[in-house]
């Protein structure tokens, strides 16, 4: 294995860890902050002189998601990011009073889970995961069941294929 072994990553975090790059970084370093009730690495945030973010980064769990500002001549990079949360439609509520758009309402998933998508208005995707002890799977689509799932995913990244 070629990944520095976790126990050695500086500072406790992960082998890999997400960057995103947006508009209004602050205004994103915030909605993260508030949705998932972490605090920003406030040591990490670094300014330009014209008052963009050039690095700001949030723990969530052993993970740093580390963000910037989108700079002139540069495209957007929102992400696709997967969470694991207590509760996934308290989550949901939160990030609708910060702007944000559920894709997926709380669904039994497989594996004794409960999933739900949202897309923040800086049109970054998350799966929010919460364990669901004892939940049986869901009857999949191709035998029956439903492919909210799967459809609700289909039809958001669709939309955003022309933007």
């Amino acid at each position: 294995m070629t990944l520095l072994p976790e126990q050695s990553v500086p500072g406790g975090g992960a082998a890999l860890n997400p960057f995103v790059i947006v508009d209004d970084a602050a205004g994103f370093v915030t909605f993260v902050s508030d949705v998932f009730g972490v605090p920003e690495t406030a040591e990490a945030r670094t300014p330009m002189p014209d008052g963009k973010l050039i690095h700001a980064q949030l723990r969530l769990g052993s993970v740093d998601l580390m963000v910037a500002d989108r700079l002139d001549g540069w495209p957007a990079r929102p992400a696709l990011l997967q969470v694991w949360v207590r509760d996934v439609a308290e989550v949901l509520h939160r990030a609708a009073g910060s702007g944000a758009t559920t894709i997926t309402e709380p669904t039994p998933f497989y594996g004794e889970c409960t999933l739900g998508r949202m897309l923040d208005p800086w049109q970054t995707i998350w799966w929010l995961w919460s364990p669901a002890p004892g939940q049986p799977d869901p009857v999949p689509q191709w035998k029956g069941g439903s492919d909210v799932v799967f459809a609700t995913l289909d039809a958001s990244l669709r939309s955003l294929a022309g933007r």
